[in-house]
């Protein structure tokens, strides 16, 4: 190394110099110069990493350590949930009785609501009813309502707080014959994806967003369309459909094919997408549509044996093709009239 000889050094694009030897190895050893610097130099085409000169690589040998890089930030918070006690009443028409402690509150779809105690008040809100959608500006508020309005619900939802001293209840009733089935979040991982009219209600504090299918084949094709409801937080919330609710733990890689109206809820991590039932003759005449849902695990999935659109159609059916007589297997002549 000649002390004479002039270097430059560049950081980060940032250019320094011209320094001599000495100059240089006395910014390596103070820690003003890493080992990710580049020099440029003496016997030197272009700008080199300044490990691949040897002298200058020596020279890190007594210096300090680089700086480690900056901590990862705070972890995001869960959305934290009012905890609440309920029963579920009934049997084919069910409800859900939630009690609540003072300054407690649930959340509920608009026309849910069965009966309540003296001391609960009821407050109109846009958006899912959260603490987060209550402080947010108008703006967001009406982005909430909006995503809301994607799924076909209201764009307002109603919370229910206990504003006495002592525990009071509130109900909410299920729309049509089925079950209600409570889901605990926080053992779910935090979030749950359900068809886009089953929620029915929940503690104050879980978010009820949307959830866009990523994959075109199940949005065209599955029977709920692009748009399913997106649950999340730390609480309980409840989910309602038709029939019996069946839960199926899939396991990695274990494949499941329902009917594409019959899935009520699933976990993030669960696969879905469509799949063609086969054969011609199956798809036209089998009564069961073109497409099964297939739903590939790890995770847990709910089904319902009784999906409204299926209820729908038999009554419609009856009504138009039924008429007078139907209890008897001659119809019409049957009846006497």
């Amino acid at each position: 190394m000649n002390d004479n000889t002039l270097w430059y050094v560049g950081i980060n694009g940032n250019q320094q110099g011209p320094l001599t030897g000495p100059q240089l190895i006395g910014l390596i050893r103070s820690g003003q110069v890493t080992q990710t610097a580049y020099v440029y130099g003496p016997s030197l085409a272009a700008w080199t990493p300044i490990l691949q000169v040897s002298w200058l690589a020596q020279a890190f040998a007594g210096a300090p350590p680089p700086p480690p890089p900056p901590p990862p930030g705070p972890a995001p918070v869960p959305l934290a949930a009012d905890v609440i006690d309920y029963e579920v009443i009934g049997e084919e028409m069910q409800f859900v009785e939630i009690t609540l402690d003072p300054n407690e509150a649930a959340v509920a779809e608009a026309g849910a609501f069965f009966y309540m105690d003296p001391g609960i008040e009821m407050q109109t809100v846009f958006g899912d009813g959260t603490r987060q959608a209550e402080q947010a500006g108008f703006f967001a508020k009406v982005v909430a309502a909006g995503k809301r309005a994607l799924t076909g619900e209201s764009l307002f939802m109603t919370i229910y707080e206990n504003k006495s001293t002592a525990r009071r209840k509130v109900a909410f009733a299920a729309p049509y014959a089925g079950k209600i089935v409570a889901m605990d979040l926080a053992a779910l991982g935090g979030t749950l994806l359900c068809e886009k009219d089953a929620f029915l209600c929940a503690a104050r504090g879980i978010k009820v967003g949307i959830a866009l299918h990523k994959k075109v084949g199940a949005g065209l094709f599955g029977g709920e369309g692009f748009i399913l409801q997106k649950l999340e937080g730390t609480g309980l919330a409840f989910v309602h459909a038709g029939g019996t609710i069946v839960a199926r733990e899939l396991a990695a890689g274990e494949t499941l094919r329902v009917d594409t109206g019959c899935l009520v809820a699933f976990e993030p991590r669960v696969n879905y997408d469509i799949q063609w039932v086969g054969g011609l003759k199956s798809a036209l005449f089998g009564g069961e549509g073109l497409f099964f849902a297939t739903l590939t695990g790890p995770g847990k999935i709910w089904l319902q044996s009784l999906p409204f659109a299926r209820l729908a159609r038999r009554i419609v059916a009856a009504g138009v093709l039924g008429g007078p007589g139907e209890g008897s297997v001659l119809g019409g002549l049957g009846t006497g009239d």
